[in-house]
């Protein structure tokens, strides 16, 4: 772990930190230090050393680091200590979900480099391709009935959004309920599960996964034929760099977590500032029947408000909703 803790120091040291500062907090020998940080350049971190003032981190590592991140996040976030980086998962959600049953805290954040069987809403599959995107879960354990527990999808959307924008300057959408647009095209998907205590049927704990697309090309998107319904933020011209994007998520995740549910109004009122859906011609299911209509709102509860075609003002809770 010497070598995590080494790489923590540094990612969470405003200028250089010297070999015996390092080796008196970690409680090593200076030998042990300068051995670590030849490893992690080894790994290809830029690790940058000056006689007199000792070492100093010079940029982001190669690939996701969980020391690395949660080193960079405030100190009293939530998710700080309890990153965990997995070079190769089926889903993240999956992987969050066994986690959590075992008893992993509030706070755990799984990300992995690549998903075999990432899993979006309605049982679909989401690709999830090495270096390609930032594939992220976090477990909460609110305390809060089911009435509230039933919008955190809208307010993860608003984080997720925000995130983004902040991380990369890109002016993303929310695709009502959990999609991310930018410029009209799915930028990243969002997936939050719920699961109940088996005796009693209250709220056990809740996980939220989100993939977001980072580094596609065209030609990624053309091979899976997704060219006119996908898109990434180096495509749109927004790169990113994976750390520096995971650090803002969880950054805007953790005030999600202090804001809920007191500043449901709040969220609403960024969520409907920033939803593409709005004022949009749409196809949805009326209770198994599909109608169409024009999106009039999100209501108190995160539901799309549709005026239908069939002269009926519709409530959408759930289901799948296309602009048309």
């Amino acid at each position: 772990m010497e070598r995590d803790q080494v790489a923590a120091l540094l990612a969470g040291a405003d200028g250089y930190l010297s070999g015996e500062e390092m080796s008196r907090a970690l409680g090593v020998t200076r030998a042990a230090v300068w051995k670590e940080i030849e490893a992690l350049r080894g790994a290809g971190w830029p690790i940058q050393s000056s006689t007199r003032k000792g070492y100093q981190l010079a940029g982001p590592p190669p690939a996701l680091s969980a020391p690395y991140i949660s080193a960079r996040l405030s100190r009293d976030n939530l998710f700080a200590g309890k990153v965990i980086v997995e070079p190769l998962v089926d889903s993240t959600n999956t992987q969050l979900k066994a986690r959590a049953a075992a008893g992993a805290p509030a706070g755990t954040a799984l990300l992995a480099e690549e998903q075999s069987g990432g899993r979006g809403t309605h049982g679909r599959s989401f690709q999830s391709p090495r270096g390609d995107g930032l594939y992220l879960s976090v477990l909460l354990r609110p305390r809060v009935g089911l009435a509230d527990l039933l919008t955190l999808t809208g307010w993860v959307g608003v984080a997720a959004r925000e995130a983004v924008e902040r991380a990369s300057g890109a002016p993303a959408q929310v695709k009502w309920l959990n999609d991310l647009y930018l410029n009209g095209k799915k930028l990243c998907g969002i997936l939050t599960e719920l699961s109940f205590l088996g005796e009693s049927g209250e709220p056990d704990y809740v996980v939220a996964g989100m993939g977001i697309n980072m580094n596609q090309t065209a030609g990624t998107f053309q091979a899976q034929g997704l060219e006119d319904i996908a898109t990434s933020l180096a495509l749109e011209r927004y790169p990113v760099e994976q750390n520096h994007l995971a650090v803002c998520l969880l950054e805007a995740l953790d005030r999600l977590v202090r804001d809920f549910p007191a500043r449901r109004a709040d969220y609403l009122e960024r969520y409907r500032a920033h939803c593409v859906t709005l004022g949009r011609r749409v196809r949805f299911d009326g209770e198994g029947t599909p109608l169409t209509g024009t999106a009039a709102g999100v209501d108190g509860s995160f539901a799309l408000v549709v005026d239908g075609d069939d002269g009926a003002r519709h409530t959408v809770s759930s289901g799948t909703v296309k602009m048309i």
